[in-house]
């Protein structure tokens, strides 16, 4: 199969209208201008692809919280815009600063929500997102300055560490979308009632239909019909509110520190820069496999510049209303799928979500959706980010012992805060704050067992060479 054709590394092109003899471009795939038939039909999937992931921190984090309505919508409206800016600003770059010239989406992980939710739970209502806000801003600083020394430091995040990470976030957050099932809220008298699983379990099933007998772009919003068709059966038993949209304003930009002055506490921070760390790793891989897909090298400059980008949004994003930022594995998966490589399409998608935040009348939407109807979504959504974990463990030669060892103990310390919520109850605030969070303890005993088994004393030996090559 013939190559593409190479143009200048960033100069971008156009191609004709879709047509029975479209042309081949004169420059590279990436950077190739598509006529608007083509790329908005091409930006409508990513934008399908990732909406559900991008509301999906603010819409948790916010309940955790007790936000209000108001303030639940301004918070979405601000993931949104702060998406949008990310994805602008990785898509189409400051040259030889920030940006990987790449079809990348960057918006709020989903990684980050756990140790978040623990953050909110030491602090009193009021003070929590100030605290977090806090701990996310110091997360960015922690990016920006370990981001052009990150390639040094992959060694010590091989695919066994970031596995059993990835598999905690989606374990340990199971609880939300179960809680969402019975209701959301555990004090009200009706929590549990069998029309709310009901409800959760059609949803489900709506999901499961879209997945089994959807063909292209069907398949890829079934999370977005499943809610939307979920949603439309709850209005006659009246578990739909629309008071959000009534309320929202039509227009609005985000008011910097709305929660108030951010506050920073050394165990929320640590937990944070943890997480950071697996989200760095996770960029990290997403930028080579678009590489790989696209055609178009990723070196370390590249990286380097990607990673500056997550660690401006994760700084920056706090002031408005935003969390850790990283890469959406979701939209590698569109642009290997459609082989519609333009970074430009996915510059478009992001630039329709600066719109979507802008108006917080259309985040408000979202406050639409009952709570059993993402929960019936959130457990498909969060199983997901679990099966990409064991995915990775697949691929992290556990046919030898000590990685067998490694990864068993580690999931079994992130476990224990899930198993016995009171375990951490006598430690100090800050390591509850730590250790309360499964990814944040199976991350950190990951990271020392593979130090342990993979690194300290090993030099010279050929088993430990060898399991460090499968890891």
């Amino acid at each position: 199969m013939a190559q593409p054709a190479k143009g200048p590394a960033d100069g971008p092109c156009s191609t004709p209208p879709v047509g029975d003899g479209e042309s081949t471009p004169d420059c590279h795939p990436v950077d190739e201008k598509l006529h608007p038939s083509r790329l908005v039909p091409a930006a409508l999937q990513h934008i399908a692809a990732m909406y559900a992931g991008v509301v999906t921190p603010p819409l948790i984090i916010g309940q955790a919280c007790g936000l209000d309505t108001v303030a639940q919508t301004r918070l979405i409206a601000a993931g949104l815009l702060i998406a949008g800016l990310a994805t602008l600003l990785q898509t189409l770059g400051v040259k030889g600063f920030a940006g990987n010239r790449l079809p990348f989406v960057n918006a709020a992980s989903s990684a980050g929500i756990a140790p978040i939710l623990a953050i909110a739970e030491t602090n009193a209502k009021g003070e929590q997102l100030p605290a977090i806000y806090g701990a996310v801003m110091v997360a960015g600083v922690f990016c920006l300055a370990v981001g052009p020394f990150f390639g040094k430091l992959l060694r010590f995040f091989p695919p066994l560490v970031t596995g059993v990470v990835i598999t905690l976030i989606g374990v340990t957050l199971m609880p939300v979308p179960v809680k969402w099932a019975q209701g959301g809220d555990a004090t009200h008298p009706d929590f549990g009632d069998m029309k709310y699983l009901a409800l959760a379990a059609f949803t489900l099933v709506v999901i499961l239909m879209f997945q089994r007998f959807g063909r292209g772009f069907l398949k890829q919003v079934a999370l977005l019909a499943g809610m939307f068709i979920g949603t439309l059966a709850a209005i006659p038993f009246g578990l739909a509110d629309f008071t959000s949209v009534q309320s929202a304003p039509l227009a609005a930009l985000p008011t910097p520190f709305a929660a108030g002055a951010p506050v920073f506490q050394p165990a929320a921070i640590l937990s944070l820069c943890i997480v950071m760390l697996v989200l760095m790793t996770e960029s990290a891989a997403g930028m080579l496999a678009l590489g790989e897909i696209c055609e178009r090298r990723t070196d370390g400059r590249t990286i380097t510049r990607g990673l500056r980008t997550d660690g401006i949004a994760t700084l920056v994003g706090p002031v408005f209303g935003g969390f850790p930022t990283s890469a959406f594995a979701q939209n590698v998966g569109v642009v290997s799928l459609t082989r519609v490589r333009s970074r430009y399409v996915v510059a478009a998608a992001g630039a329709a979500l600066i719109v979507l935040g802008a108006f917080p009348v259309l985040g408000a939407v979202v406050n639409v959706v009952p709570m059993p109807v993402l929960g019936g979504a959130g457990i498909v959504l969060f199983g997901s980010i679990a099966v990409s974990g064991i995915r990775t463990l697949s691929e992290a030669g556990l046919d030898d012992s000590s990685n067998i060892v490694l990864v068993a103990v580690s999931l079994g310390a992130g476990i224990i805060p899930l198993a016995a919520p009171t375990f951490y109850a006598d430690f100090p605030a800050w390591a509850q704050t730590v250790l309360g969070s499964g990814i944040s303890a199976g991350a950190l005993v990951a990271v020392s067992l593979n130090l342990f088994f993979h690194h300290l004393g090993t030099r010279g030996s050929a088993n430990a060479a060898a399991a460090l090559k499968s890891s």
